[in-house]
């Protein structure tokens, strides 16, 4: 893993200012992660890992794109692990939609929107937790997406009616809304 990822989670976090008590804890909750795990940010981390993800709007901002993800057998945000290649959270979430979503040409905010952690079994084949960094990523206008091997299907949704079972996708479109 490349060292300067860990120091850009932590400066990324260490800057970033949410807008509500609940980000806030779990803002100080990565830098306490951080500090305490140089491995963080690496995938084989057992008690949990920072992942990246972007919430990618039209142009518009009125619909966000998102994944059928397979294993978990729901809508969701694109995103995933940070690689070895990666030398920033925001470079990491650009990547994931890049590749999840064939849009050659997003445009990211540098700046976090919302943090998450939630249990997953992931490639570890074990429990685990996601330490989710939540990125607004931007789509040209006239995006079409194309349909990654990592998904199950891909579709534009309106954000105001998003598919079933995505109620804890809301705190990140409001979180998201301030910023579009």
């Amino acid at each position: 893993m490349n060292p300067s990822l860990h120091a850009d989670a932590v400066a990324t976090l260490g800057a970033w200012r949410p807008a509500d008590r609940t980000q806030e804890s779990l803002r100080q909750a990565y830098l306490g992660f951080l500090a305490a795990r140089e491995d963080a940010c690496l995938r084989s981390c057992e008690p949990g890992h920072i992942t990246a993800s972007a919430l990618v709007v039209d142009a518009s901002g009125e619909r966000v794109l998102l994944t059928l993800h397979p294993r978990v057998g729901r809508w969701l945000q694109l995103g995933g692990h940070c690689e070895a290649s990666d030398t920033t959270l925001a470079g990491a979430a650009l990547r994931e939609a890049r590749e999840e979503s064939g849009i050659a040409d997003l445009r990211i905010s540098p700046e976090p929107v919302h943090l998450d952690v939630h249990p997953i079994t992931c490639s570890l084949g074990k429990p685990t937790r996601h330490f989710d960094v939540r990125f607004l990523v931007r789509a040209p206008l006239d995006a079409s997406p194309l349909r990654s091997a990592e998904s199950l299907d891909l579709a534009w949704w309106p954000a105001t009616a998003l598919p079933p079972d995505t109620d804890d996708l809301h705190p990140l479109l409001t979180a998201a809304r301030v910023h579009l």
